[in-house]
């Protein structure tokens, strides 16, 4: 690197480091009945469990570790409907009043994280900044004209520039005005606080392993005990239940990598997007101490694949040091999202067969509006309202050629590297690991994977996923083991941090 700014120590994420106000809630150690449980602590399942309180339910929210220590407290907290270059090809492949919907379900989001932020009195650091993607290609310009295009067809509001106001080379770009940004952890707090203070109950550290389907629904959890119910949400990155939806089939994980950086020049308002690969997302926030960090994000790549994965942390470092005069790295972390074949979201019943179990995934890194517009439609569902996004959403939609094409295309892929990894030959002994070094070694006359800690200790695991078998990769850049099939990921002792899979990998010993 030309750059001589050292990344922190350890991996971060600024929203989690400048929040202590997320309070601690009991596992559940008995057998429980409520109305509705909800999976899942992130910003879809605890809004969800919000707006199903406010309507009148008794709701119980289940979450497997601490509430918000997923890919909520990892996000770049952008609440905007302008989802890339999305509307053009939503109006192509799914046609002008499904790609007009998609929209106003995005407006209709914001403007209900607006309106609590306002009745809450939250400080949550909210504040209206304009969306602007932009391109410096003729490719790229091309296809933001033919978006620019679809945003007239559809009458979503948006300007046109030349130019842009940070210091990077545009050749053009599409802003739409009045969109925002907050700080996501101290906005989800105050709404645990208020689903608290209206009936709610939260359980932390209480992992929904599966469910015994029936007009009453049966959550078992992994310690044992049972939640009845007459509606299950689950709103995990995959459902923790597939129900025979085949979600694991229908979805791939991508990872993104973000730097917080302090400069020294003053940054414009605005949030930004490239248009080009490889996606630059720009924002910034405002600290507790009224200094300004700018969040630089993107390096997206399929989980478990791709180059190692600490060079996408240099990769952004190496954007910033060009572009800004770049003082300070503060923070770094990654985050990890699912991906529909068709980049909607799957929001609503699980199967067409199966009335009372929901689910709310694949935001594809949208999830600030994504998510509330899930909670604020399966809100609707349980409540047996019309609303015009059910079809837009639902898990059981139809799907065009060009996606069922894709999703053919992804899972090709899940069997190359299905094969790779039993064929790879390692040789590697356990022994060869210096310390704070992890990767796939041979124990025994197998392949395994070791990590050597920073004190020492060998952390031996079998890296055979627990999901469909494939063989997991060492992530250098978060000591984690990650699946380049369906984009499970294990701590480097073998424990499940993201599914599909259920079960950890299974340790090894010398």
């Amino acid at each position: 690197m030309t750059n001589s700014i050292a990344f922190p120590t350890f991996p971060e994420a600024y929203w989690q480091a400048s929040c202590d106000t997320v309070q601690e809630f009991p596992a559940l150690k008995h057998n429980h009945e409520t109305d509705v449980a909800v999976i899942g602590g992130g910003i879809s399942g605890i809004t969800t469990a919000y707006v199903l309180a406010k309507a009148g339910f008794k709701v119980a929210l289940i979450e497997a570790g601490r509430l918000l220590n997923g890919t909520t407290g990892h996000t770049t907290a952008k609440i905007t409907a302008q989802h890339d270059l999305i509307y053009d090809e939503l109006i192509q492949r799914e046609g002008k009043e499904k790609a007009s919907l998609y929209y106003q379900a995005n407006m209709d989001a914001l403007q209900f994280i607006r309106s609590t932020v306002k009745q809450l009195n939250m400080d949550c650091g909210f504040e209206e900044q304009d969306a602007c993607i932009y391109t410096n290609t003729d490719s790229g310009l091309s296809k933001l004209e033919k978006e620019l295009q679809a945003y007239n067809t559809l009458g979503i509001p948006s300007s046109y520039q030349k130019s842009i106001s940070l210091p990077i080379p545009a050749l053009g770009a599409i802003t739409m005005p009045l969109q925002a940004q907050f700080h996501p952890l101290r906005y989800l707090s105050a709404l645990v606080k208020e689903f608290v203070n209206i009936g709610g109950e939260v359980f932390e550290y209480t992992t929904a392993f599966d469910i015994e389907n029936g007009s009453t629904a049966k959550i078992i959890t992994r310690d044992g005990y049972h939640v009845s119910c007459r509606y299950v949400v689950s709103c995990t990155h995959f459902p923790f239940h597939d129900g025979g939806g085949f979600y694991f089939a229908r979805m791939h994980a991508d990872r993104s990598y973000v730097l917080g950086v302090k400069l020294d020049e003053a940054y414009p308002s605005g949030m930004y997007l490239s248009a080009d690969e490889p996606k630059r997302s720009i924002r910034s926030v405002q600290t507790d101490n009224g200094d300004r960090l700018v969040l630089i994000g993107g390096q997206s790549h399929k989980t478990g694949q791709g180059i190692c994965t600490i060079n996408h942390y240099e990769a952004l470092q190496q954007f910033a040091a060009e572009h800004f005069k770049l003082k300070e790295i503060s923070y770094r972390w990654s985050a990890q999202d699912l991906v529909t074949g068709d980049k909607i979201p799957f929001i609503g019943p699980l199967t067409s067969s199966v009335s009372n179990v929901y689910v709310a995934t694949g935001y594809r890194k949208w999830g600030m509006t994504s998510g509330t517009a899930a909670a604020l439609l399966l809100r609707d569902l349980l409540l047996e309202k019309e609303n015009p996004y059910i079809e837009l959403y639902s898990p059981s939609r139809s799907l065009s050629w060009h996606t069922v094409q894709k999703l053919v295309s992804d899972n090709v892929d899940v069997a190359k590297h299905l094969i790779a990894g039993k064929l790879e030959m390692v040789h590697r002994k356990p022994e060869e690991l210096l310390k704070d070094e992890g990767g796939a070694i041979t124990l025994h006359g197998r392949r395994a994977g070791g990590y050597r800690d920073k004190e020492d200790q060998l952390h031996l695991v079998d890296t055979t996923c627990t999901h469909m078998g494939c063989e997991v990769e060492w992530n250098d850049g978060e000591r984690t083991w990650d699946c380049p099939c369906h984009g499970s990921r294990f701590s480097y002792e073998g424990d499940v941090m993201e599914g599909p899979a259920k079960q950890p990998l299974t340790r090894l010993h010398l």
